[in-house]
């Protein structure tokens, strides 16, 4: 019982005791509309007419390996990813080996093998290669390992999407079946993916099987969003729900585009429908084609694009912060900050989180790390409850929030709230460190 009374009494004497605690609810404001991995991912070529962070990038086999075993990526990127609308932005990849009105994107040393190549005449014409020939299946699976080499670890990449398989990489050969790989061929590439690439995250056209047994991967629909839920068992969202995937969204993006030239419909007379369907697909992001780029950017089209990327992937509002006024020296800082994501989906990467200290300048002191991973603020009310180590010459700090991208060396997601912003942090309070005893 001594014992017990001396802790409460020390307790009771300790300088923190007796320091209030700051209470923050800061008032929301219209989310960003140009958040990282979210929004807009519209093609790399002509004009974009709203903000975006994402592009997106195509590239036919032939261009990434002109030679059997030389892959050309530095050429590639110097031709693809040093223009202005690319430089500083996410990609999103795509590779095609047959891409319907175009020359063949098989490279010449795998016909020159002897891997047969199809004509059709449907969605323009082209070439559709033997993709069950072993010949090309061994292509592939060495084509996507160096890939993996290259770009698992590049920053600037944001997502993939499967590709090589199909008309345009879509993972389909309709309305020619018989031209569409076996389901071993399929699980082959898939396999090789998941291998090549253990940190990004990897998309498919469809939920049709073997893409659909997998737990890990995303989805993007090219027909968003009259395909996406249409009541037909062929839709977008019916294929997923058929293969039990309909959770795979908490762990893996869903994207894809609009119908070139339809924005005008679906952020017109059918914006109501856009909205719900990215809101029951969950929809990170909308691209190549996208509202962005139509020509026409009237105020109520304006106004409904930015209604539409601020529902897209996430949208973090913070609600509450509360931490004490003052801490000693060396000591520990109690922070607990409660929030929302107001988006429909949860942010993909695991990017730090950390609060820094800035003093009157602005000029950060210090940087104190969090644990939060941000992957698992789903839609919904999020918090973090975390004590660190404030060691710092006393005076008197702003606490400032930051989520830390890779590709920008700095803190680059905004909160949707009314808070001053500095170097990419929103200031939250203040707090005062006192002398160690």
């Amino acid at each position: 019982m001594r014992a017990r009374w001396i802790a409460l009494l020390v307790a009771l004497l300790s300088p923190a005791a007796h320091a209030e605690d700051i209470v923050v609810r800061p008032a929301a404001a219209p989310g960003p509309l140009d958040n990282p991995l979210k929004g807009w991912c519209p093609y790399a070529r002509g004009a974009v007419r709203q903000p975006y962070t994402m592009v997106y990038l195509d590239a036919s086999w032939k261009d990434l390996e002109p030679e059997e075993g030389r892959y050309a990526f530095e050429e590639w990127e110097r031709k693809s990813w040093q223009s202005p609308a690319v430089v500083g932005k996410h990609v999103v990849l795509r590779i095609h080996a047959d891409y319907p009105r175009r020359p063949s994107g098989l490279p010449g040393w795998l016909k020159d093998k002897g891997v047969k190549l199809t004509p059709y005449t449907e969605h323009g014409g082209g070439l559709s290669p033997d993709y069950d020939d072993p010949r090309m299946v061994d292509a592939m699976l060495r084509l996507i390992a160096a890939m993996g080499r290259r770009y698992d670890s590049d920053p600037r990449v944001g997502f993939l999407q499967l590709g090589l398989i199909g008309f345009w990489g879509e993972w389909h050969t309709w309305p020619h079946d018989e031209l569409f790989p076996k389901p071993e061929t399929r699980r082959k590439v898939i396999q090789a993916y998941r291998e090549a690439f253990p940190n990004k995250l990897l998309m498919a056209r469809t939920a049709d099987e073997p893409a659909g047994t997998q737990p890990w991967l995303g989805f993007h629909d090219d027909m968003f969003p009259e395909d996406t839920d249409d009541g037909h068992d062929y839709s977008f969202l019916a294929k997923i729900r058929r293969a039990g995937r309909s959770d795979n969204w908490k762990v893996a993006p869903v994207g894809g585009e609009m119908v070139p030239g339809h924005a005008r419909d679906w952020l017109g007379k059918g914006f109501d429908q856009s909205m719900t369907m990215a809101e029951r697909a969950h929809f990170s992001w909308v691209g190549p084609y996208s509202p962005a780029q139509d020509r026409t950017q009237a105020p109520e089209f304006r106004k409904n694009s930015e209604a539409l990327v601020r529902k897209l992937g996430y949208q973090f509002r913070l609600t509450e912060i509360r931490h004490p006024g003052r801490v000693e020296r060396g000591g520990k800082l109690p922070l607990a900050i409660e929030g929302e994501n107001e988006g429909v989906a949860p942010f993909y990467y695991p990017w730090p989180v950390d609060v820094a200290l800035l003093d009157d300048a602005g000029k950060v002191v210090a940087t104190l790390p969090l644990k939060a991973d941000i992957r698992t603020w789903l839609p919904g009310a999020f918090k973090i409850e975390e004590s660190t180590i404030v060691d710092v010459p006393p005076g008197r700090y702003r606490l400032a929030l930051g989520i830390i991208s890779p590709l920008a060396g700095k803190p680059d997601v905004r909160f949707a709230n009314d808070l001053p912003v500095e170097g990419g942090r929103a200031v939250l309070s203040t707090i005062e460190v006192s002398p160690a005893p």
